[in-house]
């Protein structure tokens, strides 16, 4: 989940009529993970596993489209108990199947300019790279915020090769402390979204879960608008105007919602589940 900034450089999307309810029949589902499957503490409701259960059931493909590293989403994806398939992760950055773990592309980008500009404006933050399925960080994160291989390094060393994303968090921070310096930093040859609390995503330009997810799509055989999409974060805006029917969680922002085909409930009202339940 992101909060409300919008992305400073929005993917070009392709341009296709949204397929009207009655008619539309999802052969793949994209689904975001934070305030989409699971609340601000990770819990997941039991409707959401029960809906996406059914979704399985019916042999449609269940892809997690997220702005987690992959050592956060695979457990997201063993508690829904997916079967084999793909995951777009790290803000369509990385494109992994699982079971068994295989990373099928990763797109790196140099990130000496917005470490640079970063550390000057926000000297306290913490910040952290993704190379592969490790973080390198200047120190560590809060307990919980990163899983996996974690290894802490100097500014120099971080920004010494290419990178999938870039993470800025300061916990002493505000989002809207951090969406002024975002906007500050004229951080033009990458994309970036504001987090939730004061965490920045910086990832690479056109770089987004829709591009990622049109890699899965190519891969099946399917289009766009066989897709039915859920999200509810600013990272999730292009995923919502690609797929043929996005919807916007009933807690997203305005923006967010403004971009979707549909709004369903809030989340803690069993939105996720209400969308889901029309389909299957």
């Amino acid at each position: 989940m992101t909060g409300p900034a919008m992305d400073a450089t929005p993917a070009s999307l392709k341009n296709h009529d949204h397929p009207r309810p009655d008619t539309f029949a999802p052969k793949l589902v994209a689904l975001d993970v934070d305030g989409t499957l699971v609340d601000g503490d990770g819990v997941m409701r039991r409707d959401v596993r029960e809906a996406v259960a059914r979704i399985v059931a019916a042999d449609v493909p269940v892809v997690i489209a997220t702005g987690r590293g992959w050592s956060s989403t695979d457990i997201i994806v063993d508690e829904l108990q997916l079967p084999h398939g793909w995951a777009v992760t790290a803000n369509g950055a990385m494109l992994v199947t699982y079971p068994p773990l295989k990373i099928e592309s990763e797109v790196r980008f140099d990130p000496a300019d917005s470490i640079a500009k970063v550390s000057k404006h926000a000297p306290d933050a913490i910040i952290g790279v993704q190379e592969g399925l490790t973080w390198r960080v200047t120190r560590h994160f809060p307990d919980g915020e990163l899983h996996g291989d974690v290894r802490v390094e100097s500014l120099e060393e971080l920004a010494s090769r290419p990178v999938s994303r870039i993470v800025v968090r300061d916990p002493n921070s505000s989002e809207a402390t951090f969406n002024g310096m975002a906007q500050s930093l004229g951080l033009h040859e990458v994309a970036y979204f504001i987090g939730w609390s004061a965490w920045l995503d910086i990832a690479p330009k056109g770089i987004d879960k829709a591009h990622g997810l049109q890699r899965v799509v190519d891969e099946m055989g399917l289009s766009a608008s066989d897709v039915l999409a859920l999200g509810d974060g600013a990272n999730d805006i292009e995923m919502l105007q690609w797929a043929g029917r996005g919807v916007a969680i009933g807690d997203a922002a305005e923006n967010v919602r403004a971009a979707a085909d549909h709004v369903t409930g809030r989340f803690a009202d069993g939105g996720t589940a209400e969308e889901l339940s029309r389909w299957f």
